[in-house]
């Protein structure tokens, strides 16, 4: 009688997980060899070419005499130090008058952004609360792979208003910011960003006060034009708004023509829509950042992105030395 034949299946078995072990441990050293997402979008940083806009800012002093007093002054801002934050332009908005003026305003705003990142500036799209319609992109991981900084301040998740620092808002909203004839109710209707505004190249998408400080100190940004909705609120109050941005240091400038504030002229001071936005832009003049109008992003000054000296020569490869 002859003897099972166990052996043979229980060397099979052995064979088979000896290479199971042998290919986990190989696939285990690939993975370590292979660079991490991180390092790689570490790497991915716009090209920093030479070139200045020719900002002309409008900021609002106090006198002695308690007078207010506008301050026009023309400053140049090299474009690799330079970067667009786009604030909260939804695709849609619970007031439909304000959804109409964003309709209105991003085809423009695109136009602005599209020249300012051929001449080489940053441009960082924040539609809060819409991270996961572009999860897995690869604008949404720049921002999310960019290398951590710390911060020399605290990052708040809202900024508001400081009554030690600036004057009340001018215009009330309390009530309702709306100007819809009936007010809707304040639900979110957004998935993602306005259409009309693209996202491509470069281009970073967060909405993290953490994200935006990483890839403004990846990037070497110095200067930063916010624009985008609401004026009286996000634009300023957001992580990644105004008053956080000011109190970290950086030169920043709202572009006043590509703004808009959620204002009811049925509230105080009972003024135009267009004249409350005009009054949030002007305590912004004065309490926090000068404006600019989005013409200045569309040009630079003349020469200023010539080659520079040391960069016309050819490089010399090492066979023709």
């Amino acid at each position: 009688m002859n003897a099972p034949r166990f052996a043979p299946s229980v060397s099979v078995a052995c064979v088979v997980s000896l290479f199971s072990i042998s290919f986990l441990a190989a696939a285990d050293k690939s993975e370590e060899a292979k660079p991490s997402a991180a390092a790689e979008f570490a790497k991915l940083i716009r090209p920093q070419t030479p070139g200045d806009f020719n900002m002309h800012t409008r900021s609002r002093i106090e006198t002695e005499s308690g007078e207010i007093k506008i301050l026009d002054e023309v400053k140049p801002w090299k474009v690799s130090e330079t970067a667009i934050i786009i604030c909260d332009m939804w695709d849609d908005v619970y007031c439909q008058m304000a959804a109409q003026r964003v309709d209105m305003m991003a085809p423009h705003m695109n136009e602005v952004v599209t020249a300012a990142r051929a001449h080489g500036a940053l441009v960082i799209h924040a539609p809060s609360g819409c991270m996961d319609f572009y999860k897995g992109s690869f604008n949404r991981q720049r921002a999310e792979y960019a290398p951590h900084s710390d911060s020399p301040l605290e990052l708040k998740g809202w900024c508001y208003l400081d009554p030690e620092t600036e004057a009340e808002m001018p215009v009330v909203t309390e009530v309702s910011p709306c100007d819809d004839p009936i007010t809707p109710p304040a639900v979110r209707v957004y998935t993602r960003q306005h259409e009309d505004i693209k996202i491509i190249g470069y281009d970073a998408i967060s909405d993290s006060g953490q994200e935006v400080y990483n890839l403004l100190q990846q990037e070497g940004i110095k200067n930063v034009v916010m624009m985008g909705v609401h004026t009286n609120m996000c634009v300023l109050g957001r992580p990644f708004g105004i008053r956080q941005l000011t109190r970290l240091g950086y030169n920043v400038a709202l572009a006043r023509d590509l703004t808009d504030a959620m204002y009811d002229p049925r509230q105080p001071p009972y003024v135009s829509h267009t004249r409350g936005t005009e009054l949030v832009i002007e305590h912004i003049e004065q309490y926090w950042c000068p404006s600019i109008k989005g013409s200045d992003l569309i040009a630079v000054i003349p020469g200023s992105n010539d080659p520079l000296p040391e960069q016309t020569k050819p490089a010399v490869s090492q066979s023709q030395q």
